[in-house]
This record gives C-alpha cells, structure tokens and sequence, in this order.
C-alpha cells in the first residue's frame, strides 16, 4: 500500500477534527502532533510515500 503525502495529510487532518470533536481538552496535544508530522512530511517528503 503506498500512500502519498498528498493523500497522507487530509487523513491526519480529518482524524484530528474528529478527536478534538470528541475529547475537546486534547486539543494541544493533537494540534502539536498534527504539526510535527505535517513539518516531517514537508521537509521529508520521501519518508512518506
């Protein structure tokens, strides 16, 4: 299965909402973590794919 950043980071967004929308109180953990692997995968696109 070869999935590529493109596809990689609406995913990661998409599971976010849905997180923050259950437990609202995990916001910054998840806001951070959404950055840090939207970060890696910008910088280190071949990682991803």
């Amino acid at each position: 299965m070869n999935i590529h950043a493109i596809a990689l980071t609406p995913l990661i967004s998409l599971i976010a909402g849905i997180l923050i929308l259950v437990m609202p109180r995990l916001l910054n953990f998840i806001v951070a973590l959404y950055l840090i692997v939207v970060g890696l995968i910008g910088l280190f696109p071949h990682l991803a794919s």
